[in-house]
């Protein structure tokens, strides 16, 4: 299938959400926030526009990926790097490559623009394709100063990261207030929220360190 990608525009905006909620929903949880997530990261400052992507087939989107600028803080010097998501892809449009295109798409962008690296969560078996490793490997923690086995690090040039160590930090607008998640949700379709054997993967993945 012939997947074209190009920077989100405003008027994208609802559609995106709309996919995202799609993408996410009843998969990490009962429901999700991600929609709301990703409608509030936009109107963060350390939203990086350049990176943000949307996949599309027959002139339709299906896919979308945003990043944000981070940080690892070591004794209390805060070095630049990159987060990305929520990455997501319609449920029917899953499992074709469309999120692989998106990522490595960017990862290159990522480059060119002069980051040293992106550090996510995510599940290492999916990630190492791209070249992620686990955090323990740069000795970088999240903030409770422990090694989530989720915690993952890709330099975007050889020894980016030599001499930086550290606490990873992504920021306070990953937060989601769930008061303002319940009247966001009130301008989509209503879906019934049930528990996935996904989620199952996710707790697991969530409750391991290193």
């Amino acid at each position: 299938m012939k997947i074209t990608l190009r920077l989100e525009t405003e008027k994208d905006h609802k559609i995106v959400e709309n996919l995202t909620r799609e993408a996410f929903w009843n998969n990490h949880v009962p429901g999700c926030d991600e929609h709301l997530l990703i409608h509030n990261l936009r109107k963060s400052k350390t939203f990086i526009n350049q990176l943000d992507y949307v996949a599309l087939y027959n002139n339709e989107i299906v896919g979308n990926i945003v990043y944000m600028k981070a940080q690892i803080i070591s004794n209390d010097v805060e070095h630049s790097v990159l987060t990305f998501g929520p990455i997501s892809v319609l449920p029917e449009y899953q499992n074709k490559g469309i999120g692989s295109k998106l990522i490595s798409h960017t990862i290159q962008q990522s480059k060119e623009m002069g980051y040293k690296a992106i550090i996510i969560y995510g599940d290492l078996d999916y990630y190492r394709r791209f070249g992620f490793k686990i955090s323990k490997e740069y000795n970088i923690t999240n903030k409770e100063k422990k090694f989530p086995a989720a915690l993952l690090v890709l330099e975007l040039y050889p020894n980016a990261l030599m001499g930086i160590e550290g606490i990873f930090f992504e920021g306070e607008d990953y937060e989601v207030n769930q008061d303002e998640l319940i009247e966001f949700d009130k301008k989509f379709p209503k879906k019934d929220k049930e528990y996935s054997k996904t989620q199952d993967r996710f707790n697991e993945l969530s409750g391991q360190y290193l």
